[in-house]
């Protein structure tokens, strides 16, 4: 017997854009007289790709497009891509919340599904009646709910609510509730959402260790969206990548969230040139920064922990005494606090002359900031770092994403936040 408990063929899902529902009553007349001749829906034919970038040029948009796909028993599959490329819509469709414009979607067992802050939760009922509704949904008797009911409410921490409407939680209580709940009533597919990181460290590291559990203990598919790539190397076996709507990549979760990060290249080596914010005589300017990955390839995303490097390109318009030479590389939050420092002389560089144009290159082993969003500064001097000594000087000369991720390799992802990441050995005796 075949161990595929999910397969997705030729599945594409079109909206009308700007309107509720996919069109009018004189679309579905033409949609009913195409079908009863046996013809393509009219309406299939013609849609824009789902670019959110793009100004609209059609009535309609395929938020999905000719998906493709097979899991099976026991996997771990994650779905990364940006916001808009199709994620939510995919789950959806799976968890039949809407139904496929074409294509068909092919399912073995129960499907528990965690889309958003509070999925399957009446707002009106109790954390209890709740319980028993979703397990009543899932096709479960009021015995086996009973079974699992102690085991839901210790998990979710709601012993002391139990009783009180859920509309009277917060969002937090309400994702712990909700994940309990699609996680310990056993279902044969588990589809979480992006919703776990609303939940706080603690609970995002109980129920990691659950779809862990989930998926090698009971031999239960998991489906999971996150766009925090340590989560999906941690958690995934596999990982497919959309983008507008497309299938564009699948292989195991390391190679497809390296297929994630470059996918930005042409943004990823910035030119300097034309810089008129920069600071500095122009005796040597800076002309262009790229980064690349622990693969060589160019990217601005990175994961915490990842070896990086920079490679700066510079030109010179006059002679510098290379003795007296400094290249300083600052790493800065969006709140301009300068977090991570290089500088040559420091490290012991020895620059025995600067050619008209050359670059350097730094290479960090380890990245160790947290996960966010910072800026690179660069900055040249000759002879010392006061102002009539300074050569170039650019702020946010390069702007990276830095994702959270397994940097003390302890099987879950680290925290997000500006800050440095120390090595360091905490020892109990």
């Amino acid at each position: 017997m075949s161990d595929v408990v999910l397969h997705v063929e030729n599945l594409s899902k079109q909206y009308r854009i700007g309107e509720i529902g996919t069109g009018t009553l004189s679309h579905d007349l033409k949609r009913w007289w195409a079908q009863m001749r046996g013809k393509e829906d009219p309406f299939s034919m013609v849609g824009q790709v789902n670019d959110r970038t793009k100004k609209a040029e059609s009535d309609f948009v395929w938020a999905l497009k000719d998906i493709d796909f097979k899991v099976k028993k026991g996997e771990v599959l994650g779905i990364i891509g940006k916001n808009g490329a199709g994620k939510s819509t995919l789950l959806k469709l799976i968890s039949r919340v809407t139904a496929p414009t074409t294509g068909s979607i092919k399912a073995r067992g129960r499907i528990a599904s965690l889309l958003e802050v509070g999925t399957g939760m009446h707002p009106e009922m109790t954390a209890r009646e709740n319980i028993y509704l979703n397990g009543a949904i899932l096709g479960m008797t009021k015995k086996e709910i009973a079974i699992k009911f102690d085991e839901i409410v210790d998990f979710a921490g709601c012993a002391l609510y139990i009783d009180t409407p859920v509309k009277r939680y917060s969002s937090g209580m309400r994702v712990r509730l909700g994940f309990a709940v699609a996680a310990f009533l056993e279902p044969e597919i588990l589809i979480v959402d992006e919703v776990l990181a609303v939940g706080d460290a603690e609970f995002q590291k109980k129920a990691i260790g659950k779809m862990k559990e989930v998926s090698q203990g009971g031999g239960r598919t998991v489906l999971f969206v996150s766009h925090n790539m340590g989560s999906i190397r941690t958690l995934c076996s596999r990982a497919i990548v959309l983008n507008q709507g497309q299938l564009v990549y699948d292989a195991p979760a390391d190679e497809a969230v390296n297929f994630y990060l470059t996918t930005q290249k042409e943004k990823a080596s910035i030119n300097l040139e034309n810089r008129t914010d920069r600071l500095g005589n122009g005796k040597l300017l800076f002309t262009n920064i790229t980064m690349f990955n622990k693969n060589g390839e160019v990217c601005t995303e990175v994961v915490s922990g990842d070896n990086i490097k920079l490679m700066i390109e510079y030109r010179t318009k006059a002679d510098i005494m290379a003795n007296r030479f400094l290249l300083g590389i600052t790493f800065w939050d969006k709140d301009e606090h300068r977090l991570l420092g290089f500088s040559t002389d420091e490290m012991g560089v020895e620059i025995k002359r600067l050619e008209k144009k050359g670059n350097f290159t730094l290479e960090i082993p380890s990245l160790s900031l947290r996960g966010g969003n910072y800026d690179i500064k660069l900055v040249a001097t000759e002879g010392g770092t006061q102002m009539d000594n300074m050569l170039d000087n650019i702020a946010g000369a390069l702007s990276i994403s830095v994702l959270p991720g397994d940097f003390w390799n302890v099987g879950r992802p680290n925290r997000s936040g500006s800050m440095v990441i120390l090595n360091g050995l905490v020892k109990h005796v």
